[in-house]
């Protein structure tokens, strides 16, 4: 059997992660050899690896745990890696998404781009590039995240820093609750625009299931209450599809 990656490349190269904390990585791969080599390698280099053998199991880990990077095989079993990107861009659109592929055709390669891959990687690859190319992206999230952890948002008359959970307005501070926050959050970074229903859910909550979205009602009832004292701030429900922070 064709050798799926260049073993002669699993060098020793320790990339250590920030402050001792271990990026965690989705693998799906269904070649069981490639999968065990491949993170076994990223476990040397101080990566925290999860292996699924299919595109199922790959699925319900990504909603289990919070991933950092995801690796996905293309041809696997019960879901393949492009459905697979799809369902797991649903609920996270900017979790940096490679696919590992021994299918070479351009048009595999544009429609692996097209769901918003940041690189496809045909095999057999050099898997040191591979980690190089791992590195690098986490390297531009974490400053990117940083930057928006630091992000504090000016709605009307109130200030809202999401830091620090906290929602002031008139001199008076409100200390949000975890859930209220991220919601908040999430509607400040869409402001005037629509932020979907079902990304909120599985962004937040997990999942978009009934019951999720009735709580997700309650919280957007709290949020309003929070901002009834600004007539120019409102949380407008769009029938079916989310909810629009408008700030005039």
């Amino acid at each position: 059997m064709e050798a799926l990656c260049k073993k002669n490349n699993f060098t020793n190269l320790k990339l250590h992660t920030m402050e001792g904390k271990k990026h965690k990585i989705l693998l799906c791969e269904d070649d069981t050899n490639l999968g065990s080599v491949l993170k076994n390698y990223l476990e040397l280099n101080d990566y925290d690896v999860t292996l699924e053998r299919d595109g199922r199991l790959g699925l319900a880990a990504f909603q289990r745990e919070k991933f950092e990077l995801c690796l996905l095989d293309v041809m696997m079993p019960n879901m393949d890696g492009f459905t697979l990107a799809e369902e797991i861009r649903d609920v996270d659109p900017d979790i940096p998404l490679f696919f590992l592929s021994a299918k070479t055709m351009k048009e595999d390669i544009i429609q692996g781009y097209k769901l918003g891959a940041d690189d496809y990687i045909t095999k057999p690859f050099d898997s040191e590039v591979l980690l190089l190319k791992i590195k690098a992206i986490l390297k531009r999230n974490e400053e990117l995240n940083k930057e928006s952890e630091n992000k504090e948002f000016d709605l009307s008359t109130y200030h809202f820093n999401p830091k620090l959970r906290q929602l002031s307005h008139g001199g008076i501070t409100q200390t949000l609750s975890p859930k209220e926050n991220e919601l908040l959050k999430l509607l400040a970074e869409h402001i005037n625009d629509l932020l979907p229903r079902d990304q909120a859910l599985k962004k937040i909550w997990g999942s978009d299931t009934y019951f999720n979205g009735r709580s997700m009602d309650v919280y957007i009832a709290k949020l309003r209450k929070y901002l009834k004292d600004d007539e120019k701030i409102e949380i407008v429900n769009i029938h079916g599809n989310g909810f629009r922070l408008v700030v005039q």
